[in-house]
Formats: structure tokens, C-alpha cells, sequence
């Protein structure tokens, strides 16, 4: 069976995985670009036209951020990564952050309350907008991808439902050198989670430490 896979998904010292107020312009919150800036240098960010100026990143970055793509046929993602709107969609004009031509490339599950027509963009990506549990969106996932695997792209809050209903297989997070102090953190509800993984840590001279959570045993 097809593995559920999370990448790239950043978190402060202090549990958090998103900040606090994301509208229109601020995407990321009251953290701006902070949880991320290990990433913008990578060569896959680069690609995917991740905004931002930085210097070039240290070969461990790089080498993490490259495993988000490879054997990925469909990614599962909350309503506030496709976009800032929130209850009924005033705006159905709006195609989510990443313009004409997403970076995804493959179908991609918008969960949300409020469903609306498949979006078809460039290059392949189709937005599907359901109101699904995590059992039921998986199951659509893997009929959309066939024999490869799924990503859950967050945010917070989508990680952590397929996280509590014990839907994860390899679970990548970053943990970063900065305090929010507020936003939505990851952890909550997770008590021994780590029970059901073997962790390895793998740090960085950018100063963040990659932790790679695997599945003890199948499901």
C-alpha cells in the first residue's frame, strides 16, 4: 500500500507550526517567512518559486527538501494553505497562492466545509474540494494517485487530525530556532505519539534540526 508521507513541515521551539492572523497579505501569519527561511535557499524551493531572498542553503537542507516530491501521486491539505478565505466561498476566482501553474503538478484534496467544482490549472495540478474526514480523504487520494504515495501538506491542523487517526507513515518535520509565542501548535492532543516511531534527528549548520519520524511497523 501507498505510504502517507508529511515533508518540509516546519515548527518553532515552542510547538508552533503556524503563526497567527494569516489574511491576504500575510500568507504566513504574524511569522512571516521565519519558519521557512531554512528552506528558500534549497534548490526544490527554488524551483517552486518560494519567495524570498536568501543565501545559498548547506547540503543537508538541500538534501531534505528534495524528498518531497519523488514517488508523490496526490497531496491532502487544509482550506488556509490553499488560500485565506474562510466559511462560504466569496471568491471562487481565487486559485490559491501559487498562480497559473502550481507547483504540485499532481491532484491536490482541499479540505473544507464548504465543497466547490474540481479546478483544473497548468501542468497538471487538479484542486479537489471535499468534506471529508481523514479516512475518506485518503481514500479519494489514493484513487486519484494510483501506486504512489501521499502527501499531507498541512497546515497545523491537517497534520495533526491524520496524526491523532494514526494515518502517518513518515512524518519529516524541522524544528527551527525561533519562538512565536502564539499561532497553532502541532502537538496538541499527541501525548506518546513517539511511541509509534522510530525518530532520528539530523541537524543543520543553518541551525534548524531535521527530525524524521518512521513507522515502527505497518498498520
Amino acid at each position: 500500500m501507498s505510504l502517507v508521507r508529511v515533508h518540509n513541515f516546519s515548527i518553532s521551539l515552542d510547538g508552533f507550526g503556524a503563526g497567527e492572523g494569516q489574511q491576504l497579505d500575510a500568507p504566513f501569519s504574524h511569522a512571516g517567512s521565519r519558519l521557512m527561511e531554512w528552506a528558500i535557499g534549497t534548490r526544490t524551493f527554488r524551483e517552486m518559486g518560494m519567495p524570498g531572498e536568501s543565501e545559498p542553503s548547506f547540503g543537508v537542507d538541500d538534501a531534505f527538501a528534495s524528498r518531497t516530491g519523488p514517488g508523490v501521486g496526490a497531496e491532502i491539505m487544509g482550506r488556509n494553505k490553499f488560500g485565506p478565505q474562510r466559511g462560504p466561498w466569496k471568491d471562487e476566482e481565487w486559485k490559491g497562492w501559487w498562480g497559473d501553474n502550481p507547483v504540485f503538478h499532481t491532484p491536490v484534496i482541499v479540505l473544507t466545509h464548504h465543497p466547490r467544482p474540481v479546478l483544473e490549472m497548468e501542468g497538471g495540478t487538479t484542486f479537489h474540494f471535499v468534506d471529508a474526514d481523514p479516512v475518506a480523504a485518503l481514500d479519494q487520494a489514493r484513487t486519484l494517485a494510483g501506486d504512489l504515495d501521499i502527501r499531507i501538506g498541512g497546515g497545523v491542523r491537517t497534520v495533526r487530525q491524520f496524526l491523532e487517526a494514526d494515518l502517518i507513515d513518515h512524518l519529516h518535520l524541522v524544528l527551527v530556532p525561533i519562538v512565536l509565542g502564539r499561532g497553532e501548535r502541532l502537538w496538541e492532543g499527541l501525548e506518546g505519539l513517539e511511541q509509534s516511531f522510530d525518530v532520528e534527528a539530523t541537524p543543520s549548520p543553518s541551525g534548524v534540526i531535521h527530525l524524521v519520524f518512521t513507522r515502527r511497523k505497518a498498520r
